[in-house]
Formats: structure tokens, C-alpha cells, sequence
């Protein structure tokens, strides 16, 4: 299992604590430092779409009209950050948030 995140996202951290904790074997990628491989990017954008970008952030909200009309990887490959977090890739299946549902998915 794969989650991608920031280190100082708070509900990244305790998402990687809480699936440890269930004894998951977790890989944590910081988004901001390591990036997201563009074909990983890829995959995640063909199972989000527009819904991987974080419209409600610091970084969105830092950008120009102009920049925000640009296509979603186009804006996720430049600014890593606006990518809504955590998402997490487990060998079949991608989740984005960690919201009730997908802890329920995970951790059941």
C-alpha cells in the first residue's frame, strides 16, 4: 500500500498512523518532495478526474486566473500540492480522502 501525502497534512499523518496501526504495510510518498510520476498521476486522474485537484487550497487560491485554466495535470505536475490528499493505492484499488467510507473500505 501507497499513500501520498505531505508530511505536515495532518490527515495524512494520522491516516498513516491508523493504517500501521491495523498492522498495513504502508509506504508514505511526500508529494511535495519525491512528486508523483506522471503515469502515476495518470492513473490517479482517470479514477478522480477534476476531483484530485484541491480547489479549496492555499496553493489554489495563490494562482492566477490564468493558471487555473489549465487541465489537471498540466496544474498537479506543477504544483504537486494541489493534489487533494491522501491518496492511497493499494494493489487494485485507488482512495482519495480519509473520509468514513474509505477507512471503513480499509480497514475492515
Amino acid at each position: 500500500m501507497q499513500l501520498y501525502g505531505l508530511k505536515t497534512c495532518d490527515i495524512c499523518r494520522k491516516a498513516l498512523k491508523t493504517l500501521r496501526d491495523a498492522g498495513e504495510q504502508v509506504t508514505y510518498i511526500d508529494v511535495r518532495e519525491e512528486g508523483v510520476p506522471e503515469e502515476v498521476l495518470g492513473w490517479f486522474l482517470t479514477a478522480f478526474g477534476d476531483d484530485l485537484v484541491n480547489k479549496r487550497s492555499t496553493t489554489w487560491r495563490n494562482l492566477s486566473e490564468s493558471e487555473r485554466e489549465a487541465d489537471a495535470m498540466t496544474l498537479l505536475r506543477a504544483h504537486p500540492t494541489l493534489m487533494k490528499r491522501p491518496v492511497i493505492r493499494t494493489e487494485y484499488q485507488f482512495y482519495l480522502g480519509w473520509g468514513k467510507d474509505v477507512q471503513a473500505q480499509l480497514l475492515d
